[in-house]
């Protein structure tokens, strides 16, 4: 019986383990589709990466400590009806917290534009799985120079 319990708990947490590695999973390849279609001004797959809520909010801070918020709604209709202007974006040092149908992710990005110039964030994202797929709900861009760029 002690073995029963122990084997049936083991498959429960790996069961548990694997919802999140897929969860996970999810909401990358979800950045890399928002951070391409973005950058591709492809408007209709850009929008279908959000869900606007309420209580949506997209902060950006600056290098030199000044903030902004971009209205959520130019997420899924942009003004002029585009978006980014070409390049490319990696991301790495991801963080998340999956609980449920909700999460958190953070991660650095660095972006690179059609002219070769560099651009570097650290980022916050909230999402919610909506009809059994993630969906960004809210972010929070911190630009930064890094140190070695500061000469």
């Amino acid at each position: 019986m002690k073995y029963a319990c122990f084997f049936l708990l083991h498959l429960v947490g790996l069961s548990l383990a694997a919802q999140e590695n897929s969860d996970t999973t999810a909401i990358k390849q979800l950045l890399a589709t928002e951070a391409a279609t973005y950058r591709s001004s492809d408007v209709k797959a850009h929008a279908a990466c959000w869900q606007l809520r309420p209580y949506s909010r997209i902060l950006v801070s600056l290098p030199d400590g000044r903030s902004f918020d971009v209205p959520p709604s130019s997420m899924i209709d942009p003004p002029g009806g585009r978006l980014g202007n070409g390049g490319f974006a990696v991301m790495s040092n991801f963080r998340f917290h999956v609980h449920g149908d909700e999460a958190w992710v953070s991660h650095d990005e660095e972006s690179t534009d059609t002219q070769g110039k560099k651009s570097y964030s650290r980022e916050m994202r909230m999402l919610e799985k909506v009809k059994g797929k993630w969906k960004l709900v809210g972010q929070s861009i911190h630009l930064y120079t890094p140190q070695e760029n500061k000469k």
